[in-house]
């Protein structure tokens, strides 16, 4: 059987599928893709199930190969430097990673998350009907764990794909990340309406402390007009809590099923991705939109995925000066005589 081979991970390189859905009221979160647009756009692009398990790269970088065959691959990374045999690769590429040969995908100048998708089934066990890792409940993946230097996957019915590396064309990825758009609620009632435009207007500044559990804010604190505990409730994806501090917390895919902090607002799902996507140290800004834009602009993102993604053959514009000269380019010589 082929095997992906993780030759080094950095921290947080993980197993991830669509999340793990129906188990909240137990206090599973779904866990699931940091940024489930790029998360699909990977899948989609070597012919996968778009909530197919594929491998979520974090900052820390990630280095593989391949064992007991070629293997297809879909690699979706904005922002990293990624390269094979130390040719660099363009952030979003469909390539055969043939045995012996090595890619290597590091952070850059922009982006947080990338995934790597296999073409074939990354073949680990279900855990609650998902393979999505949560690793502070140890569940998911390869033992609930995040991905390590010498682990092996297998995969199922691997498949090569096209014999030339293509570029992948998506510009839906290409998501300005300046505002973030949410939805008041459901404790808005808990801040005046000066610290609702104060949260709006920002600026903001992403913290580097964030992780997949939650996005931490710099700025102004928030000043609370009910005091800043309630009832502890269920909060989803995208909810921000404002704790006593008065700096907002975003929580993400790794979040806790129930909070205590009154929630000002949530974010909306298809700008999830695009708040993940910021490097700590960047800011950001809210615009409050109404449901039925929220529902509009799911529809919309749900509507790109359906489209055949466009690709164009990778023209090779570095070459070794030994395989030039190994073309023999020039044929012979006349005298200038």
């Amino acid at each position: 059987m082929t095997t992906l081979v993780i030759e080094s991970a950095g921290p947080g390189v993980t197993l991830q599928d669509g999340g793990r859905q129906g188990y909240l009221r137990y206090g599973f979160t779904a866990a699931g893709p940091m940024d489930l647009l790029m998360h699909a756009t990977a899948n989609r692009s070597v012919g996968n199930p778009l909530d197919a398990t594929a491998v979520e790269i974090s900052a820390g970088g990630l280095a593989v190969s391949s064992d007991g065959g070629p293997l297809g691959l879909a690699l979706v990374s904005l922002g990293f430097r990624a390269s094979l045999d130390g040719q660099a690769l363009p952030p979003a590429v469909t390539f055969t990673l043939e045995p012996g040969s090595r890619l290597v995908v590091r952070a850059g100048s922009a982006g947080s998350w990338g995934y790597l998708a296999t073409r074939g089934r990354i073949d680990v066990v279900p855990v609650l009907g998902s393979t999505a890792t949560h690793t502070r409940s140890g569940v998911g993946g390869i033992n609930g764990r995040a991905l390590a230097a010498c682990d092996r996957l297998s995969i199922a019915d691997a498949r090569t794909g096209e014999a030339l590396t293509q570029r992948l064309i998506v510009p839906w990825l290409k998501r300005e990340p300046d505002t973030i758009r949410v939805v008041l609620g459901p404790q808005d009632d808990y801040f005046a309406p000066d610290q609702i435009a104060a949260f709006l207007a920002g600026p903001w500044t992403v913290s580097p402390r964030g992780d997949r559990m939650a996005c931490f804010l710099d700025g102004t604190p928030l000043r609370h007009a009910q005091g800043h505990d309630i009832v502890s409730d269920g909060v989803a994806m995208g909810a921000i809590q404002v704790p006593g501090n008065g700096l907002p917390i975003v929580l993400m895919a790794d979040r806790q099923s129930t909070g205590g902090y009154p929630k000002i607002a949530t974010v909306i799902g298809p700008d999830i991705g695009r708040l993940a996507q910021v490097q700590g140290g960047r800011q950001i800004a809210f615009r409050a939109v109404s449901i039925p834009e929220a529902v509009a602009a799911r529809r919309a993102e749900a509507a790109v995925l359906q489209e055949e993604i466009r690709r164009e053959p990778l023209l090779r514009t570095e070459f070794a000066s030994e395989f030039l000269l190994g073309l023999n380019l020039i044929s012979g010589s006349v005298s200038a005589v």
